[in-house]
């Protein structure tokens, strides 16, 4: 416990809560930064490229290799048959062949590995293959997997109270279906491993991953060796975005295989085409729904059967399933559901992580059934929206059996509501809207909980080392990955935080195996919770001895001591940090310390699909407005103002940027996104030239983010709260005012059949129905 007059100090100092630069801004601006690219090549670096197969399901009857071995450059041309451990690379279902071994199950699909002189050698050479196939009957869609009950997994289901009874007694009744497409992470840096044989069996990967361990065990189970055995590194990553998770793993297996058998560097680089061809994406979702409501607009039940397309392997399939299941409430009550949820199994890429993890596919259904039920009452939205709220001492618990206890959704939409200034707009775009034949306005209000901890409770761990140098100067490593959203500097921020000195002291080391071990991945909007506590608890350990040492040698109590802005209060003597340091290094105190952190009060039973699977709830609200052109779908985001629940952040610029960079990025998925297979299972959007990211262009001129004023209630990393995924389903309000813009032109009396992405063509064929409706 503090001493009070070190509580009075420690007040005016403070390390963590303001802005602070990204700890690599400088060398990002200036091109310094370096990625696994970068680094430099060993002299006899190898480059390697990936042989693909061009059918979606098939047996292969015959491949020849002669002519790719024949190419210019190429050294080696390695199969399935080369592999001398375990050929697989799933994370949880061992059902993810690093390559292909007589079935290839979709297009894009690795059968054999190239390695050559040079990258530009191996991409041409691993073109000339000649396989034989014979083709099987091809699943593509989750429709046809729900139809032929083609499942990785087993399907899941939930349920509380009879939602069938309170459906059949409810006055009134909305049912339907929906699809909302997938999305490609579309990180700026593609997948890349750089493997380096060592000696007695020993491999470094250098790669860009958000889950190092992971890489380890899957390179150490390719090799046929211990984990002891392999070391990943990364520095930091150009982008993840989830998918980089366990979808590095087939890049980092490869170029280790390949390193191994040639005992020299290999290095694996995928050029933007490959890596959309081989990776998987954003789970694409198709939902039949039907819910029971009152005449106010109260939902009384709610059934909904959600299925996605998995891809031809589980990889993280059922855990986006479960996320899913439980955000299908998203911040309302609901008191009787049935809610299905089954991972198809289709001739495609294998779908994995992508910010959310399943948590926005499963809350876009609620928020669909909701606006369609206002505008069946001819109410305004966010009334109806409002009225299924949870509530603070009743109707707060979860479907799940998670009582919510930090529910801010009221307080926090209602600052919204003012601040956005919605009624008025809304009836200016009512007046608008009666003038304006061709060009119609729409306005939406929606609001987000997202629950976050890793819904597997064991992975909700995490280790950091600290070590304090004699000239006072602090090294920090932990588990957590770097992809551009400032883990590693709010990490350093806790770490100078708790040592009272200025963050110019505090440098962090790449993330690597051989320094913290075990690490979970960076995901589930944990990795500032997980690895700032572990971090926080391995400097608080260095500063207790620091304090003890302090006391014995000037007097006093230990917890009188004060650690703040570069120096250290004893016993009514200020005494430099670094000063301190070296008297102490001299009294053989030790300097350094691990840390560990666990994230208390979890459990879940996959079983029952009940129990309490986060830590906290994290809330946020937008309200957009857009423009669209009824004759050519042609749309335009006007201004958005959001209002998003950091608790208190650690570093408001860098969480305010997140925001931004999650709402742009969620308003992608569900507007220009597409991706789309043809007939013959191939992803023809698989470059920039065919899949539409959003531009500079696409921003809305007017961009108002907040961050809204509330201490967490969970014992957090200086309760702040996590920011990486749930902005993400802030956009919602976009497609949902483009909904609102595509009612207008019916009179608000249809209910546009709008599915996601809302493309241009999308918005057309809605347009189309709700005019002949009408």
């Amino acid at each position: 416990m503090n001493h009070p007059a070190a509580t009075e100090l420690t007040a005016a100092w403070t390390a963590v809560g303001v802005p602070r630069e990204h700890e690599s801004a400088a060398l990002h601006v200036l091109g310094q930064a370096t990625y696994t690219d970068d680094i430099p090549e060993l002299r006899g670096t190898l480059h390697a490229a990936l042989g693909l197969s061009a059918k979606p399901h098939a047996r292969i009857t015959g491949m020849d290799l002669a002519p790719v071995r024949a190419a210019a450059g190429v050294l080696a041309v390695l199969t399935a048959s080369d592999i001398p451990g375990t050929n697989d690379c799933g994370p949880i279902i061992h059902d993810d062949p690093i390559l292909a071994d007589g079935l290839v199950q979709y297009v894009g699909q690795p059968v054999f590995i190239v390695v050559a002189d040079t990258h530009d050698h191996a991409r041409r050479a691993a073109r000339l293959a000649r396989i034989d196939y014979e083709e099987l009957p091809a699943v593509l869609t989750p429709q046809a997997a729900r139809a032929a009950q083609s499942y990785v997994l087993p399907p899941m289901h939930l349920a509380r109270g009879d939602a069938a009874g309170a459906f059949a007694k409810a006055p009134q009744k909305v049912q339907g279906e929906l699809y909302v497409g997938g999305q490609e992470q579309f990180y700026l840096e593609g997948q890349i491993a750089y493997a380096i044989p060592r000696e007695g069996r020993g491999m470094l990967v250098q790669c860009s991953t958000q889950h190092p361990s992971e890489m380890q065990h899957v390179v150490a189970h390719a090799l046929g060796l211990h984990s002891h055995h392999v070391t990943v590194e990364c520095r930091r990553m150009g982008g993840g975005f989830g998918g980089k998770e366990s979808q590095s793993a087939l890049w980092c297996a490869a170029a280790a295989v390949a390193a191994a058998r040639l005992q020299r560097p290999v290095k694996l680089r995928a050029d933007r085409d490959d890596d959309m061809l081989v990776t998987g994406k954003r789970h694409c979702f198709h939902y039949l729904y039907e819910v029971g409501y009152d005449d106010a607009g109260k939902i009384v039940a709610a059934k909904v059967d959600m299925v996605s397309r998995a891809g031809y392997s589980a990889d993280l399939s059922g855990p986006v399933a479960t996320r899913a299941v439980c955000h299908f409430d998203n911040a309302y009550y609901l008191s009787d559901v049935d809610i299905r949820a089954a991972c198809g199994k289709t001739n495609t890429q294998s779908n994995t992580a992508f910010r959310g993890f399943g948590g926005p596919q499963g809350a876009i259904a609620i928020e669909y059934v909701l606006d369609e039920i206002a505008r069946n009452l001819g109410k305004d939205p966010l009334d109806v929206r409002r009225l299924n709220f949870y509530g603070r001492d009743q109707d707060n618990v979860t479907p799940y059996g998670q009582i919510v206890r930090d529910n801010v959704i009221h307080e926090l939409t209602a600052q919204l509501e003012a601040s956005s200034e919605y009624r008025a707009r809304r009836a200016a775009i009512a007046s608008y809207n009666a003038a304006s034949p061709v060009l119609k306005k729409g306005l939406a209000l929606t609001p987000v909980k997202f629950g976050i901890a890793f819904n597997v409770t064991h992975l909700n761990q995490a280790g950091a080392l600290v070590h304090v140098y004699v000239d006072g100067s602090v090294m920090v490593n932990h588990g957590g990955t770097e992809m551009g959203q400032g883990i590693h500097t709010k990490v350093m921020q806790c770490v100078a935080h708790e040592l009272g000195i200025d963050l110019s002291r505090v440098r962090i080391s790449a993330t690597d195996t051989s320094k913290v071990a075990n690490t979970s991945a960076t995901a589930a909007s944990t990795g500032a919770d997980l690895n700032g506590k572990a971090a926080q608890d391995a400097a608080r350990k260095i500063r207790d001895r620091l304090a003890e040492f302090a006391a014995r040698t000037w007097g006093g109590e230990p917890s009188a001591v004060v650690f703040a802005a570069d120096a250290v209060t004893v016993n009514g003597q200020e005494i430099a940090f670094a000063d301190l340091v070296q008297k102490a290094y001299l009294a053989r105190v030790q300097l350094w310390s691990d840390g560990f952190y666990a994230t208390p009060g979890l459990h879940w039973d996959p079983k029952t699909m009940n129990g309490n699977p986060f830590q906290y709830y994290a809330y946020g609200a937008a309200v957009s407005e857009v423009v669209v052109d009824t004759l050519t779908g042609e749309w335009k985001l006007l201004r958005v103002d959001a209002l998003y629940d950091a608790g208190n952040s650690l570093n408001p610029a860098i969480d305010l940027g997140q925001v931004e960079g999650a709402f742009i990025q969620g308003m992608g998925w569900l507007t220009t996104e597409e991706l789309w297979w043809n007939g013959q299972g191939k992803l023809m959007t698989h470059a920039p030239s065919t899949y539409k990211i959003p531009a500079v262009s696409d921003c809305p001129r007017d961009f108002r983010v907040e961050l809204f004023k509330n201490r967490n209630v969970a014992d957090s990393i200086h309760r702040s709260k996590a920011v990486g995924e749930p902005p993400l389903l802030l956009p919602f309000s976009v497609f949902f005012a483009i909904r609102d813009a595509i009612s207008a032109a019916g009179g608000h009396k249809v209910n546009p059949p709008l599915q996601a992405p809302a493309t241009s063509e999308a918005i057309l064929k809605a347009l189309a129905a709700v005019q002949a409706a009408a």
